[in-house]
């Protein structure tokens, strides 16, 4: 660790917690622990090791919900406008981030909260790239909110920890290819709920809570307007061409189309479960959620612009938007750079001779 002086003071003792995060003991011999709370390095470390080394004792920690607590703080963000204004997915799943966290650092003064902590806290979850986002994006709603209407703390220890990338992109859900698009389109023709599913999905960008609640009467002038569920923003799209033929071509409900077999609306959670069984017969990885960046990264990389995609897809910041965007550029300007690669003679042809997947894949192996 940066700034440990060496040799290393007697008696202080390193070791990473199951939560991934560093902290530091006193232990003479085979005595007691004691641990030191205060940010390592700092004078209040020093002073909090001398004291353990002497004996003295050491202050209490809080009380569950003590003022100034992590608990103490979640509580009161709880209670905030800017959490009641969340969707109830999102307090849901935050939610179960907060007390999972209370349970291990509840007592915490906030104040000791640091960028430290929190990147540890992403590395400790590596392996689960998703659900180290989910944290993070638990921990900056958070501490947006402390920083701003709560002014509990004057900074945000999670403003310069970055986002793990998963294993197909930044966000953890599998992006469709495009044949696994036209696997799917082959299993599951025009006229099929699983086909209909597919064809909302795609051609509307709706989250899976709101695909299900889509029906006739959000439609008028060929315009779809409904406001989603996740931001409570209202987004317009609409009904293309493709789209338009599944919805006609589909025994459909009327206040949704897309229903169980019963012919009951689907609630998101089955219809979630439903659409992977459907995805798993035809052979396909996708989820409902991956399916939406698709249409996301196909409208990017036909030239749809960050404000058209923030639109269409209901995102209230270019984030989301910029990432699609940028690489779908990277993409354009890689595939038209190549060309540089060629000896000058060679790019001043006006006629290059294409090269197809058959010319490719038909010669003769060399000998």
């Amino acid at each position: 660790m940066d700034g440990m002086p060496r040799p290393r003071p007697p008696h202080l003792v390193r070791q990473q917690s199951r939560h991934g995060v560093w902290v530091w003991y006193v232990r003479k011999g085979h005595g007691p622990r004691i641990r030191l709370r205060e940010p390592f390095g700092s004078d209040a470390f020093w002073s909090e090791y001398r004291a353990a080394l002497e004996g003295a004792p050491q202050a209490p920690r809080m009380a569950a919900g003590a003022p100034q607590s992590f608990s103490w703080a979640i509580n009161r963000y709880r209670a905030s406008s800017a959490w009641h204004v969340l969707s109830k997915a999102s307090r849901k799943q935050r939610d179960a981030i907060y007390k999972a966290l209370e349970k291990t650092i509840g007592r915490e003064p906030l104040g000791r909260i640091t960028e430290t902590t929190i990147d540890n806290s992403m590395k400790a979850r590596r392996d689960r790239p998703h659900s180290a986002n989910n944290f993070l994006k638990a921990m900056r709603g958070f501490y947006a909110w402390a920083t701003g209407d709560g002014k509990l703390v004057a900074t945000d220890p999670t403003r310069a920890v970055h986002m793990l990338k998963g294993p197909n992109d930044r966000v953890g859900f599998h992006t469709w290819t495009e044949e696994e698009m036209e696997r799917f389109e082959a299993k599951w023709p025009i006229g099929t709920r699983a086909r209909l599913a597919f064809d909302l999905l795609l051609y509307t960008g709706l989250r899976r809570g709101d695909v299900v609640k889509l029906g006739r009467q959000h439609i008028r002038d060929g315009v779809i307007t409904i406001r989603t569920e996740k931001t409570g923003d209202v987004v317009f799209i609409r009904i293309l061409p493709p789209l338009a033929r599944s919805i006609e071509a589909t025994k459909t409900g009327d206040l949704a189309y897309l229903v169980t077999r019963d012919g009951t609306p689907f609630v998101k959670e089955g219809f979630g479960n439903w659409f992977g069984d459907c995805c798993r017969a035809a052979g396909c990885p996708g989820s409902a959620h991956g399916l939406r960046k698709a249409g996301a990264t196909r409208a990017a990389e036909n030239g749809a612009s960050e404000r058209q995609l923030m639109a269409m897809y209901g995102w209230t910041d270019g984030d989301m938007a910029r990432h699609y965007t940028e690489a779908a550029s990277r993409r354009r300007l890689s595939v038209e750079g190549s060309e540089f690669l060629l000896p000058a003679h060679m790019r001043n042809a006006t006629s290059p001779s294409p090269v197809t997947r058959q010319s490719l894949t038909s010669r003769k192996p060399l000998k």
